[in-house]
C-alpha cells in the first residue's frame, strides 16, 4: 500500500470517528430548530430529503470542520468531548455559510442534490441558514465550563471575519480580468483567508479554547487552521476547473463556465505571455464560456502556469498550517492525527 493510501485510508478513519462522536449533539441541535427549519437544515446536512425522510442518498460531507475541533482540544491534552460544543458550532455555521453563499452565486447544486434555495425556495433558505447560525452561537454559549465566554468570542470574530470575504469575493465579480481595477492575486489570496481560512482556523483554536490550553497555544493553533484554509481554497480551486464531475458534483470546468475569478486564472493572467493575454482576450470578450470553449480556456490557464503555481501555493500553505503546529507544545498522537488530516486535504479529490 502506497504512503498515500495509508494517509487516506487514516484520515477517512479519523473523520469517521470526530462524526461519530459529534452526531448525536448535532441531532439535537437541529432539532430544536422551528420544524420547517429543521427540515431545510437535515436536507442541507444530507440526513434527509425535502419529504423528511432518511435519505441514504444524501451526503452529509466530509465533517472536516467538526474534526479540526476535536483534534484540537485532544492536541492539547484534552478529551475530545471537551469540545463537541465548538465542533457542532462550526458544522452549523460551515452549513449556514453554503446556503448562503449558493443564493448569492446562483449554485443550483450542492453535494450533488438540489441546492437548499432550489428545494425550498430562496426565502426559505435564507431562513434556514439564519436559523442555523442562531442556533450555532447557541450551542457553543450553553457549553459548561469557564472557557465558554472566550469560546463565544472566538466564533463571533470569525463570524465578521467570514461576512468579510464574501463581501470582498461578491466585489470581485465586478471587477475586470485585467487593467486597472483588476483583481491581483495578492487580493484573491486575502479574500480566501478571510472566506475559508478563518472557519479552520476558529475550529481548532475552539478545541483548543475548550480543552483549556493557554492563549498563546490557541493562537498558534488558529494560525494554523488558516494556513490550512489556504491550502484548501487553493486545491478546491483546481478541483473547480479540472475535477472529475462525478466526485465533486460539478461541471467540468464548472468555475470557468460561471467566470469566476479563482486562483487558477488569476495567477495565470498576471504571469504574461502568449497564452495569458490569449486568456485575457477569451474572458473579457463577454461571450459565454462553454463547451469547447471552456475546455479551451482550462487549456490556456495550464499552459501559463496556473494550475502549477496554484498547486505550489496550496503546498507552500500546508508547510506553513505544519510549521505552525510544530510551534505548539502539542500532545504527539494528535498532532500526528491533524498532519495526516492535513496531507489528506491536500490530496483530496472531492
Amino acid at each position: 500500500m502506497t504512503t498515500f493510501r495509508v494517509h487516506e485510508a487514516s484520515a477517512a478513519g479519523l473523520l469517521g470517528r470526530c462524526r461519530d462522536r459529534v452526531r448525536p449533539a448535532l441531532v439535537e441541535a437541529v432539532a430544536r430548530l422551528h420544524p420547517w427549519t429543521g427540515e431545510m437544515a437535515a436536507y442541507a446536512l444530507g440526513w434527509a430529503d425535502t419529504a423528511g425522510t432518511p435519505d441514504p442518498g444524501g451526503s452529509e460531507g466530509k465533517g472536516v470542520r467538526q474534526a479540526l475541533a476535536l483534534l484540537g482540544a485532544e492536541a492539547v491534552g484534552a478529551d475530545g468531548a471537551e469540545a463537541v460544543p465548538g465542533a457542532v458550532a462550526v458544522e452549523l455555521v460551515h452549513t449556514f455559510s453554503l446556503l448562503h453563499d449558493d443564493i448569492m452565486d446562483a449554485d443550483t447544486l450542492r453535494r450533488q442534490r438540489p441546492a437548499v434555495w432550489k428545494s425550498y425556495g430562496t426565502g426559505p433558505a435564507v431562513l434556514a441558514g439564519d436559523a442555523l447560525l442562531a442556533q450555532a452561537v447557541t450551542s457553543l454559549a450553553e457549553a459548561p465550563g469557564r472557557r465558554t465566554g472566550a469560546a463565544v468570542r472566538q466564533l463571533c470574530g470569525t463570524l465578521t471575519t467570514l461576512v468579510s470575504g464574501q463581501a470582498e469575493d461578491l466585489r470581485f465579480e465586478d471587477r475586470p480580468w485585467s487593467g486597472p481595477g483588476a483583481v491581483e492575486p495578492d487580493e484573491y489570496r486575502s479574500m480566501a483567508e478571510h472566506k475559508t481560512g478563518a472557519l479552520l482556523g476558529c475550529a481548532l483554536a475552539l478545541g483548543a479554547i475548550l480543552g483549556g490550553a493557554p492563549d498563546r497555544t490557541v493562537t498558534t493553533l488558529d494560525r494554523a487552521g488558516r494556513h490550512l484554509g489556504l491550502a484548501f481554497q487553493a486545491v478546491d480551486d483546481i478541483l473547480g476547473i479540472w475535477g472529475d464531475p462525478g466526485v465533486t458534483g460539478k461541471p467540468v470546468h464548472a468555475d470557468l463556465r460561471q467566470g469566476k475569478k479563482t486562483y487558477p486564472v488569476l495567477i495565470a493572467l498576471a504571469g504574461g505571455g502568449k497564452a495569458a493575454h490569449e486568456l485575457d482576450t477569451l474572458l473579457a470578450s463577454g461571450r459565454g464560456i462553454d463547451g469547447a470553449t471552456a475546455e479551451h480556456a482550462a487549456a490556456l490557464v495550464e499552459e501559463a502556469g496556473g494550475r502549477t503555481r496554484t498547486r505550489e501555493e496550496a503546498r507552500r500553505h500546508l508547510d506553513a498550517a505544519r510549521h505552525a503546529l510544530r510551534e505548539a507544545p502539542l500532545t504527539h498522537p494528535a498532532a500526528q492525527e491533524l498532519d495526516v488530516l492535513f496531507t489528506h486535504l491536500l490530496d483530496r479529490t472531492w
